[in-house]
């Protein structure tokens, strides 16, 4: 009779586990493991995220009604305290450098020069209860975090991301960022800093953002706009010279102001340092910046972030990088089969046969009855 592995052990085979295996090594996350290893501890994370659990409670009895299919994963049936307990204690940066690790597997077929790259920076609040008020205190009543993230739109992934308290502001996550040189950054008000893009200007990065209502623009020269279009003006200037009257804006070359009318009928004033690109596509790379809004939209409704299975800032900490790392497995799974188009139907069929014993590029298909051979209890003796 053949074998046939579960769906879930199909996408665990996009796990490099050997670079897994090293994280553990250089953080010693197994060091005081007696019960739950790294790897049975990511496994049983990971099936959370896919099957959609809510709790740790449902993460334990969900593996346990699975526990005859659970060996050839490399798992095992676990308990609700144990994993609470590596949750609290197993360094975070083990499940974050196994994300960072996975990048470059899937954007495999998607490289593309510097100057086409486009990434998008946001972040997205989640909320905690009063049981994480020790680290993630925001206001009297309100407690939570905050997961900043810069996203390729052109690959549909997160290129890296981290974790902070959500009183942190956004362009302070920023300033920590690795800068890729020579792409194109397209963010928001929230990342209004004019050192931090003039950092940008220097590395040969493309940036594109909003002014402020109140910020001046001294205009050398206008350029033409293009007929029938919602560019209301494209002109080049310089942005005030002085942000205070000691101290000079760092960002002291010229920049581009394109004033553009969205649908709602409010008018955007863009800025960019691209001096020669035509109006249009800079106003299109904006608009871009919402796919970023979808992604984290995608993330919180099918990978179940908008719930949190521990209190403690490593335990967040970990669940945000093993769902984005849930991510990248259901996009790389998802790329290695033609029958399902679309990520969330995609994601939503492998939650429903997570543990099935199927092939993954055939989960629209029935079930295909087990053939078993009539003469297989036959010894088949031959006498002359």
């Amino acid at each position: 009779m053949l074998h046939q592995n579960s769906v879930f052990h199909s996408l665990l085979k996009h796990v490099p586990w050997d670079e897994f295996d090293r994280a553990v090594e250089r953080h010693g996350a197994d060091r005081l493991a007696r019960k739950l290893d790294a790897k049975r501890h990511f496994i049983a994370l990971l099936f959370g995220q896919l099957s959609g659990a809510a709790s740790l409670r449902e993460i334990v009895t969900g593996m346990a009604s699975h526990a005859t299919r659970l060996y050839h994963l490399g798992a095992a049936p676990v308990k609700r305290s144990t994993v609470s307990d590596a949750n609290t204690q197993r360094p975070w940066q083990v499940f974050s450098e196994l994300f960072a690790a996975m990048l470059p597997q899937a954007h495999r077929g998607l490289r593309r020069k510097s100057a086409d790259a486009v990434r998008l920076i946001d972040s997205t609040s989640v909320r905690l209860s009063s049981l994480s008020k020790e680290w993630a205190t925001f206001s009297a009543d309100v407690f939570g975090a905050k997961a900043h993230i810069v996203y390729d739109p052109q690959a549909d992934r997160p290129v890296y991301f981290a974790v902070t308290r959500s009183n942190v502001n956004d362009i302070t996550a920023a300033k920590v960022m690795p800068i890729e040189a020579g792409v194109t950054y397209v963010y928001d008000l929230g990342y209004y800093d004019y050192a931090w893009w003039a950092r940008l200007d220097a590395a040969g990065c493309r940036f594109v953002t909003r002014l402020k209502k109140n910020t001046p623009l001294t205009v050398l020269r206008e350029r033409r706009v293009p007929e029938d279009s919602n560019i209301v003006s494209d002109c080049i200037g310089h942005l005030p010279e002085r942000l205070a009257a000691s101290r000079r804006n760092p960002l002291q070359v010229p920049v581009r102001e394109i004033r553009v009318i969205i649908d709602t009928g409010k008018m955007l004033r863009i800025v960019t340092n691209d001096l020669d690109a035509p109006a249009q596509e800079i106003a299109d790379l904006y608009k871009q910046r919402w796919q970023i809004e979808l992604f984290f939209r995608w993330v919180k409704q099918t990978l179940r972030i908008k719930r949190f299975i521990g209190i403690s800032e490593n335990a967040v900490r970990i669940q945000i990088a093993v769902a984005l790392i849930a991510f990248l497995i259901l996009r790389l799974a998802q790329a290695a089969q033609k029958t399902v188009h679309s990520p969330l139907d995609f994601a939503r069929l492998v939650r429903a046969n997570l543990m099935h014993r199927r092939p993954i590029d055939r989960l629209l298909e029935p079930l295909q009855p087990i053939w078993i051979n009539p003469n297989q209890l036959s010894f088949g003796l031959y006498f002359p």
